[in-house]
């Protein structure tokens, strides 16, 4: 019998691949304040801040040292010798899945080594920085590029595709996720009452108690194992 599998992951995935969690204490965002660097206004008000600070996040993800760990690897595994239908929802804005050979992949909150143009919404892969001579590429202006990503107050991206496949999934897991940040928070009550929901971070969170397993400890340790579990059970 062939089970459908929604696999959610956050920043905890990352982090042993040497990726920052942009969000510290306080609210702060690499000793910024959240809306200085992740919300629409915050661009308006001071877009070269904004640029200069994803400029930063894009070089630290190129660094030669920042690669997919263990965690990754065994989800474009599972992926490839998976059966039934298979979905991975990050919401991390590396590519670490990517490059891990993740295909079915949804990158919620935009991605990193992308710019969108803001007069077209064209989007383009991007690995350089973006300044204010920076040309467009589609509408040859300065000042028009921003961040592929979500930022707060924007809708995440693909969630009718997501919402389906929630509501059809046997197998729902989220990994290195704090169950804080909405609406990817709320995707375990959106699977069927059926399912099996699986939780998988270094301690408990929020949403602990709406799983019926949890897996503590790392990812690039609990993840493997899981794969690995799943399946001898399915295959």
């Amino acid at each position: 019998m062939k089970s459908s599998v929604v696999i959610l992951t956050g920043a905890g995935i990352s982090a042993e691949s040497g990726i920052k969690t942009f969000r510290g204490g306080g609210g702060l965002w690499e000793n910024h304040p959240i809306e200085e660097v992740a919300s629409p206004e915050g661009f308006r008000r001071n877009p070269r801040l904004v640029q200069t600070f994803y400029n930063e996040r894009r070089k630290q993800l190129l660094e030669k040292e920042i690669r997919p760990n263990a965690a990754h690897l065994a989800l474009s595994e599972l992926e490839k010798k998976w059966k039934g239908d298979f979905l991975l929802v990050t919401q991390n804005v590396d590519d670490l899945h990517d490059r891990a050979g993740s295909q079915n992949l949804i990158h919620m909150h935009g991605e990193l080594l992308k710019v969108r143009c803001l007069k077209t919404s064209e989007i383009y892969p991007w690995k350089t920085d973006v300044t204010e001579e920076t040309l467009c590429p589609c509408c040859k202006k300065t000042q028009t590029l921003r961040p592929h990503i979500v930022w707060f107050g924007e809708m995440p991206l693909e969630m009718p595709q997501i919402f389906s496949a929630l509501a059809e999934c046997d197998i729902f897991i989220s990994i290195g996720t704090s169950g804080q940040v909405y609406p990817a928070a709320g995707f375990v009550q959106e699977v069927p009452l059926s399912s099996r929901k699986i939780e998988g971070n270094l301690e408990s969170t929020a949403l602990t108690n709406t799983f019926d397993e949890h897996h503590v400890g790392p990812a690039t340790e609990k993840v493997p194992a899981l794969v690995n579990q799943l399946l001898e059970k399915f295959l």
